[in-house]
């Protein structure tokens, strides 16, 4: 897989060759694979340290949950739990930090208090002006694909062929944010597994992740599967907290099909599972 560099607000990241992890940290008290766990700021800003510790690449702090049925929270409220963690975290973690958010106003504070990221879950559709605070901070852009408004990003019936919806949706995004100034060499793109797809939907985009990845040959590929709910019915209706396995088993079959960065709740789980699929795909590539 070619290298390339995904350039941050202060640094580059090469991304191609070992799979970067981002580490999922959420301060919510609502989240559904780990609401409450993280809320206060110490406890926050101590699992950052322990998932710098077990590997992770980049640190990803979110202030609203996007579960389903997840409560609405204002921008005052989301930037009041994110941007001291931010602050906390990019002072003393070492890797850099990603703020997961649709507003521009949370995205900015949190680039000013050091995220070098800006990880948005509607791929700018809900705030194409996140995309200028970005573009002015030289920050990494996560576009990811969701359909529908926030409240009804998981009660949307699934389109008849998601590839397609994908792809045209994610190629809208990308030309929002190079509008706005990103840099091409800044934008990575997801394909929104979980957010309004039926099940099978979320086993096809995994399997024609390769395909995914061919319709956007120019920018890396970021997915997340963490301990989402398709995996709970696959694996008999384990609990989010029970999915490792599965979890795992979906990272393995991302990065054999072209990811270049996942992201989970499980740091030290995924590095290994990261480590040992890359040697795969290498021996596989090579014969």
């Amino acid at each position: 897989m070619e290298t390339r560099l995904w350039k941050l607000a202060r640094r580059s990241l090469p991304v191609g060759g070992r799979t970067l992890v981002m580490g999922v940290l959420n301060v919510t008290p609502d989240s559904f694979s780990d609401g409450g766990l993280f809320y206060d700021f110490g406890r926050a800003v101590e699992r950052a340290g322990e998932m710098a510790d077990e590997g992770a690449d980049i640190i990803d702090v979110g202030g609203e949950s996007t579960r389903p049925g997840g409560a609405p929270v204002s921008a005052e409220d989301e930037l009041r739990r994110v941007a001291p963690v931010v602050a906390a975290v990019a002072a003393k973690a070492g890797v850099p930090v990603s703020v997961d958010t649709t507003r521009a106003q949370v995205a900015r504070a949190a680039l000013d208090s050091g995220a070098e990221i800006v990880n948005d879950i509607s791929g700018l559709r809900f705030e194409p002006e996140l995309a200028t605070e970005a573009a002015r901070a030289g920050a990494g852009l996560v576009l990811m694909h969701s359909r529908g408004e926030r409240e009804t990003l998981h009660a949307l019936e699934p389109v008849e062929d998601i590839m397609d919806e994908v792809v045209a949706s994610l190629r809208r995004s990308v030309a929002e944010a190079t509008g706005r100034g990103v840099g091409r060499e800044s934008i990575v793109i997801d394909p929104g597994v979980g957010f309004g797809k039926s099940h099978w939907q979320n086993l096809e985009l995994i399997a024609r992740l390769d395909d995914f990845a061919a319709a956007f040959p120019e920018f890396p590929v970021l997915v997340g599967t963490s301990r989402k709910s398709f995996i709970g019915r696959i694996t008999g209706g384990a609990p989010a907290g029970g999915r490792l396995h599965g979890t795992m088993a979906t990272v393995t079959a991302a990065i054999l099909r072209g990811a270049h960065v996942v992201r989970v709740h499980d740091v030290r789980a995924a590095v290994e599972t990261a480590r040992v699929a890359e040697e795969i795909r290498a021996v596989n590539r090579k014969s």
